[in-house]
């Protein structure tokens, strides 16, 4: 992690303005872009927030079921734990 030597404020309302560089340089456009909030010891860690599979975090081929990310992999290992319970029974 390095520093950007930018130092912002909060305001009365405990609110922070990403400087105009970083949104450029992280690609995040107004009212279309998440940021995800960390916690590390005395730090806050921004981090541009992709949708990722609730299961296993990747990317990569994402459905929406119920509205939650599950990647394609995760669907088919679930499809195939169901057919076994299925026979189980």
């Amino acid at each position: 992690m390095k520093s950007t030597g930018i130092v912002r404020g909060l305001d009365k309302m405990g609110r922070i303005v990403l400087p105009m560089e970083i949104r450029k340089m992280l690609h995040l456009v107004d009212d279309k872009s998440f940021v995800e909030f960390y916690t590390d010891a005395d730090m806050v860690i921004l981090k541009k927030y992709t949708p990722a599979c609730i299961f296993c975090d990747s990317a990569d081929d994402l459905i929406t079921y119920c509205d939650m990310k599950i990647c394609k992999n995760c669907l088919s290992k679930m499809n195939a734990q169901a057919v076994v319970q299925d026979e189980k029974s």
